[in-house]
């Protein structure tokens, strides 16, 4: 824990922080605030808003609260605002967009305006019961964390903090403006919140919260496989999804929203003869965002968490000793596949991340020879549109502390992606297709659209994979042959 000094200096940076980033936004918060002033309500910048301008990262989405009723709301705004939406409108929340000159450049400011509520689950609803409230300190204590209970009363840009969030922020640690019992009945999601924020801003969860996330575990079955979705999205693609994943999984709530994970804490037989795959999924995991490039990847980064779930399904023990995990990639294809359905993923991405997790160890499949032409096509026509990320997988499953045995298998991926390179400028790899489309088999044939068809264009793919694209006379001449051994 910081000394008073140090606590005392890292409170004076995030204020001094606080008031640049309060002052970049002004021109539209005073703005706004005085025709909330003029109609006779209050308005207050809240919650994350505030919490990121104390870090300064405060960015163009802006959250407000109000006193006004959202019919009040929409009045306000809709003569001000470029656009507005009222679709959280049963929540409290006015949504608009508003173009403004900040200094010398033009921006474009997301805003939420909610009025002052509080919310609680029922234990047999998935939705949270919104009634609301009369003043501001109300409607902060039902806030999350104490981080996101702060607001800055504006025009006059008052400083409210009565649960000391400012000091919370200073130190790096998530606590609950009541209770966390009280917290996190109003609202379960705020279990996985905590582990979202940790993995985010790199906080710590205080011991209190971390408690009573284990003994409330069970109530996060209560919420909507949408909102699990959705937060589960944001701390897979923070900086540091590993810090908040393993407080899902120690305090049990893994074991409901993504049961998957905790069982890869395989029991190590006596002679260790495997590695301890829940560890190695979460370095596969960091390892792979280190080769993202532009920015976090979903489908890559859920392909890397969820690449070694089916190994606890097959996982024996050999008459040799060994330890042998057979088929692991295509049951956890299949289990991958069920578990992003259940959470209301979307048909492509849960297609994406499945073909990924089938495809992770076929690299592996090839050993360490001399890559064919035929194999290389392969490879690229099973990878298909997924070729870039199936590399940046495939080299993050590597996690032996073998250098050599690391170095051998960098080099040996970098000469297939070689390999590839150099194919790729022989023929087209990323549209392989045979030489002959559907309409000249049947023209050649002298047959009509029927399964035959469909067996001739498969027959013509093989030899294209195989063999390479081949003239027109050569693939006529191919097609006429198996023709006729059909026949026969």
């Amino acid at each position: 824990m910081p000394n008073a000094n140090e606590a005392t200096s890292a409170l004076s940076q995030v204020q001094d922080r606080a008031v640049s980033e309060l002052l970049r936004v002004a021109p539209v918060a005073d703005d706004l605030a005085r025709r909330f002033q003029e109609a006779g309500f209050s308005l207050a910048l809240v919650g994350g808003s505030v919490r990121d301008a104390l870090l300064g990262r405060l960015g163009n989405d802006l959250d407000f609260t109000t006193d006004a009723r959202p019919q009040d709301v929409l009045k306000i705004m809709r003569p001000w605002a470029d656009a507005v939406w009222d679709v959280g409108i049963a929540f409290g929340t006015v949504g608009a967009q508003k173009e403004a000159r900040v200094g010398d450049t033009d921006r474009s400011f997301q805003i939420e305006v909610t009025t002052y509520r509080s919310e609680a689950y029922d234990r047999t609803s998935r939705k949270p019961e919104v009634s609301y409230g009369d003043s501001i300190e109300e409607d902060l204590v039902r806030r999350d964390f104490t981080v996101n209970a702060m607001a800055v009363a504006l025009p006059e840009k008052r400083f409210i903090d009565p649960h000391g969030g400012l000091k919370d922020l200073a130190e790096r640690v998530l606590r609950t403006p009541g209770t966390p019992e009280e917290s996190f009945s109003d609202d379960p999601l705020r279990m996985m919140r905590a582990a979202r924020f940790a993995a985010q801003l790199d906080f710590q969860v205080a011991p209190e919260v971390v408690a009573a996330m284990k003994d409330m575990a069970g109530r996060i079955e209560i919420v909507s496989a949408e909102r699990i979705r959705d937060e589960l999205n944001k701390l897979i693609l923070s900086p540091h999804p590993r810090k908040g994943l393993s407080l899902l999984v120690d305090t049990g709530i893994a074991s409901y929203v993504l049961p998957e994970l905790p069982a890869l804490h395989l029991e190590r037989d006596e002679h260790h003869r495997h590695k301890d795959v829940y560890e190695h999924t979460l370095i596969v995991l960091e390892q792979a965002m280190a080769l993202e490039g532009d920015g976090p990847d979903l489908t890559l980064r859920l392909a890397a968490l969820l690449h070694d779930i089916g190994k606890p399904r097959t996982r024996r023990f050999e008459k040799d000793g060994r330890v042998s995990f057979h088929h692991h990639e295509v049951v956890g294809a299949k289990m991958a596949k069920k578990r992003l359905t259940a959470l209301k993923y979307p048909n492509d991405l849960v297609k994406d991340v499945s073909r990924l997790v089938e495809l992770h160890l076929r690299f592996h499949g090839y050993g360490t020879g001399e890559w064919t032409d035929s194999a290389v096509r392969r490879y690229v026509r099973d990878a298909g549109p997924l070729l870039s990320r199936l590399h940046k997988l495939t080299r993050s499953d590597c996690t032996t502390r073998n250098r050599r045995k690391a170095a051998a298998l960098s080099r040996a991926y970098d000469q297939l992606e070689e390999r590839i390179a150099q194919l790729q400028e022989k023929e087209e790899l990323d549209s392989i297709r045979p030489d002959l489309d559907g309409n000249q088999i049947m023209e050649i044939l002298g047959i009509k659209p029927g399964p035959e068809v469909g067996k001739a264009y498969k027959h013509l793919l093989e030899l294209r994979l195989e063999n390479g694209p081949m003239e027109h006379d050569e693939a006529v001449k191919a097609l006429k042959e198996w023709w006729a051994a059909q026949q026969g």
